[in-house]
């Protein structure tokens, strides 16, 4: 898992994350009323649940020029989809630019993959990492993963082990299987971090416990080699 997925959507919403993207925003929208900030009109997101797409980007985009973040997301992501029709060229890149800027964490990441894949953007590497990078600091835990694959590979960024260490380490704690089993591979090489047999089995065991049948082998070859240094 060092290398993401090349063929992921572009938009990190695939067929068959459309109910958890929208789940997302429902939370999203539940967040904000429990931490003081306006309202968010919950109209447009009951008329997409229904279908009646045409109502709810007319009420996003509403929403979306007052300033509200996540109406600017969720219109971005209609437009992207083929859910709603542009009024002018790239608005579907300006509405989702808008939310990232204003520190919407999967706007950021979205941002990222399509830096990342040359989509509505010239690709770039280096804005990619950027993006990622910011998603990242947010606690976004794919663009942690992301961010951690452009330093461990030298992609858009220096290359960078000790960085790499970090965001993988983030995404581990987060419980993401793919960075435990690497993170567990950088402190049993001793790459970015100092050499540890004792916490490269730590992770080697958490991404086993999710059902990594190599990390399971991995686990048990450390846990020997520690079991033949103690003699």
């Amino acid at each position: 898992m060092c290398v993401r997925n090349a063929g992921r959507s572009i938009i990190g919403l695939t067929v068959n994350s459309r109910r958890a993207a929208r789940l997302l925003a429902l939370l999203l929208a539940i967040g904000r009323l429990q931490t003081g900030v306006a309202a968010p009109d919950l109209t447009a997101w009951q008329a997409y649940e229904r279908g009646d797409y045409a109502t709810a980007a007319r009420r996003y985009a509403e929403d979306a020029k007052k300033g509200d973040r996540l109406a600017q997301f969720n219109y971005a992501m209609m437009l992207f989809r083929g859910e709603a029709a542009e009024t002018e060229h790239g608005e579907a890149l300006r509405w989702l630019r808008r939310a990232a800027e204003a520190g919407m964490m999967q706007a950021q990441y979205n941002m990222g993959l399509l830096y990342e894949n040359g989509t509505a953007v010239p690709r770039s590497l280096r804005e990619a990492t950027a993006w990622f990078e910011r998603a990242a600091e947010r606690g976004h835990v794919e663009a942690q993963v992301s961010v951690a694959t452009q330093y461990f590979l030298g992609r858009g960024a220096a290359k960078d082990y000790v960085k790499a260490a970090h965001w993988y380490r983030k995404a581990a704690d987060s419980g993401d299987v793919g960075a435990q089993y690497i993170l567990a591979s950088m402190y049993e090489k001793g790459d970015g971090v100092a050499k540890d047999l004792r916490l490269a089995l730590h992770w080697y065991m958490q991404a086993a416990q999710q059902g990594d049948a190599v990390a399971t082998a991995k686990a048990r070859a450390v846990a020997r080699q520690i079991q033949a240094e103690q003699r």
